[in-house]
């Protein structure tokens, strides 16, 4: 079973370009790499985990890329998780990708990649934020991304794909643990943070 993984730096979290997929430094170090070692360690040849998270990536990223780094992979499951950058980019760099575009740019890339590839399984995954560093000056700014999130969901209903919620997991955890445990400046995933998101992402995986 070929899975590939669709993204941005949370995603991508320092992966070796350089190399081939499916060894461990292609993984990164973050969630990826936590759900194929998760993987792998029940069954070392059933599996193959494709990287494909770009840092800095918006939705319109991902769609400009689309056929090099999935189509042409042929995955048989697409796990999808891309909305931070469009909104962190609108913040510092009035280069973000509003809703209304994230929406339509989305849309595309379900309605094409099922065209294309129509016995793949899609996992939508929530994109998140919490206080850090990174965001707790404008704060009221990022919050927008919950826009986004439901977005997500929404999509995720109609083209009968599998929804993966994180928002509120990170919402807990950072509650009962502090915001830096589980993401390290707002946006980026602790440790913690991304063995989390690896967790939930392996419950729904399962159910598959």
């Amino acid at each position: 079973m070929k899975i590939l993984f669709f993204g941005d730096s949370i995603t991508d979290c320092g992966r070796d370009k350089a190399i081939s997929d499916n060894t461990l430094n292609s993984y990164g170090y973050g969630f990826v790499r936590d759900i194929a070692g998760a993987l792998n360690g029940k069954d070392p040849l059933k599996y193959q985990i494709i990287n494909r998270g770009i840092s800095g990536n918006r939705i319109v990223d991902l769609y400009a890329r689309i056929k090099s780094d999935v189509w042409n992979n042929s995955p048989d499951v697409l796990s999808i998780l891309i909305g931070v950058n469009d909104v962190w980019h609108e913040v510092e760099f009035n280069n973000g990708v509003d809703l209304k575009r994230y929406e339509n740019i989305y849309r595309l890339i379900l309605t094409e990649t099922k065209e294309r590839l129509p016995n793949i399984k899609i996992i939508i995954c929530e994109p998140f934020t919490l206080k850090g560093k990174a965001t707790e000056t404008k704060f009221e700014e990022f919050s927008i991304l919950f826009d986004y999130a439901k977005v997500c969901k929404k999509l995720a209903e109609e083209f009968n794909c599998e929804f993966l919620p994180l928002q509120s997991k990170l919402d807990y955890y950072a509650e009962k643990y502090g915001d830096t445990v589980c993401l390290t400046d707002g946006v980026h995933p602790a440790p913690f943070g991304a063995k989390l998101i690896a967790d939930e992402w392996l419950k729904l995986f399962n159910k598959l």
